[in-house]
């Protein structure tokens, strides 16, 4: 299997005030979303491997235990999102030293893509980082994440900050 080299847009979005979120989705039966206290980092590495297997998350798959277990030591809130029980869905708040809040990571695994669930998500998300004292909500996307991602961002209020282009190696 050969690499091809592509060319990527980063996109950097952000929100300044609660007011700005627009909110939509709602949960419906049998969709459950907690915060995961003290989550296994095999079970991190799961959700982080699963969801973002098609958009080619690779930078954390070669981490170690130890390297997992030190990032979850860290100022992160993992968020599971199930349907009827199994994982469907999760999000990554990550504090940062300027005092914004990060949603570093945010996807939904192939089987419940469709069904409207990352918009719920994505408002809860947002919540979630403001309820922590955020002075600024905050994220990225790229041209390599799900087609509805960005859209998903912009109408949540969202708005663009930056862009930028890099090179990047992948699969044939």
């Amino acid at each position: 299997m050969g690499m091809a080299t592509i060319s990527v847009r980063r996109t950097y979005l952000e929100m300044t005030s609660p007011a700005q979120l627009l909110a939509e989705g709602t949960a419906s039966p049998g969709v459950r979303l907690e915060e995961i206290h003290d989550c296994p980092w095999h079970f991190y590495r799961y959700l982080y491997a699963e969801v973002g297997r098609q958009y080619h998350w690779r930078d954390r798959l070669p981490w170690t235990e130890a390297q997992f277990r030190d990032w979850l030591a860290g100022p992160s809130t993992i968020w599971l999102l199930s349907v009827r029980g199994a994982p469907a869905a999760y999000f990554e708040l990550r504090g940062q030293d300027d005092g914004s809040v990060e949603i570093c990571y945010f996807g939904v695994l192939p089987e419940y893509q469709g069904r409207g669930l990352g918009k719920y998500l994505l408002t809860r998300a947002v919540e979630e980082g403001w309820r922590r004292g955020a002075n600024r909500v905050w994220l990225h996307t790229c041209t390599l994440d799900h087609p509805g991602a960005l859209p998903n961002y912009l109408k949540r209020g969202f708005r663009a900050v930056r862009e930028e282009s890099y090179l990047a190696d992948l699969p044939d």
